[in-house]
């Protein structure tokens, strides 16, 4: 459940209102990862999906989230999980969530290769399409 639902509140209509709404260290490190995302695909309609921010062009590429005692970014991809498990040492990784803390949040490199990636898989596709 996430830090919003736990608030019992209704759900952000856009990702600013998300921020707002978490504690000061997980709003912190979500709008790093949320600078860093962007810069990755500047090309990527950003929105909410799923009640989280959620980013996407020719398809879902990543959604990040705050939770009571992690934030997790979630890449809509196994396989680019797998490419890059071996620089998450420290990170738990469960299917395709990578989980992290405020005070231990994921190199901006690595996130954005992991966009880049995403984005690369995305138009590679056949009969890929913009969402």
């Amino acid at each position: 459940m996430s830090v919003e639902a736990d608030r019992h509140a209704g759900p952000a209509a856009t990702v600013d209102d998300y921020l707002a709404a978490l504690p000061g260290e997980a709003r912190a490190a979500l709008q790093d990862l949320r600078a860093t995302i962007r810069a990755a695909a500047p090309e990527a309609d950003e929105g909410i999906s799923y009640r989280v921010p959620t980013y996407r062009y020719q398809g879902p590429l990543v959604h990040f989230a705050a939770f009571k005692n992690h934030c997790s970014l979630i890449v809509a991809s196994a396989p680019v999980v797998e490419r890059f498990r071996s620089e998450l040492d420290g990170h738990e990784i469960s299917g395709t969530t990578i989980r992290f803390s405020a005070k231990n949040p994921l190199s901006p490199d690595l996130v954005r290769r992991i966009v880049r990636a995403r984005v690369e898989e995305n138009e590679a596709r056949p009969g890929r399409r913009r969402d």
